[in-house]
């Protein structure tokens, strides 16, 4: 194995881990402060977790699109329930779901 490898691996495994460990300590104490300075990274972490979901469908749903262009309609409700009940209950995994079940069910139920 390259050296080169190794050293790409331990980089991103580390940004990975303090991009999940730093927010936690620069987040502690928010509830003892009115004005806490990492406040704003509470706020760029909420909107992560619908960016990297909604980028997951667009990347894994493409193909399928430009292969089979029936599959444009499913995901387009897929992908609007999934923004429509993020904003509405705050909850990626409700979201992701509900996404999810409104594809595979507006695909099964479109007429080819």
């Amino acid at each position: 194995m390259s050296h080169t490898i190794i050293v790409i691996g331990l980089v991103v495994g580390l940004a990975n881990y303090l991009f999940r460990y730093l927010p936690l300590r620069l987040g502690e104490g928010a509830g003892k402060r009115e004005h806490h300075p990492g406040r704003w990274i509470g706020r760029i972490l909420d909107g992560i977790g619908i960016a990297s979901i909604c980028a997951l469908l667009v990347v894994s749903s493409v193909p399928d699109v430009l292969r089979d262009s029936h599959k444009l309609v499913p995901t387009l409700c897929g992908f609007a329930l999934l923004i429509a009940l993020f904003y509405k209950t705050r909850s990626i995994v409700l979201a992701t779901l509900a996404g999810a079940l409104c594809y595979g069910l507006v695909f099964k139920l479109l007429p080819l």
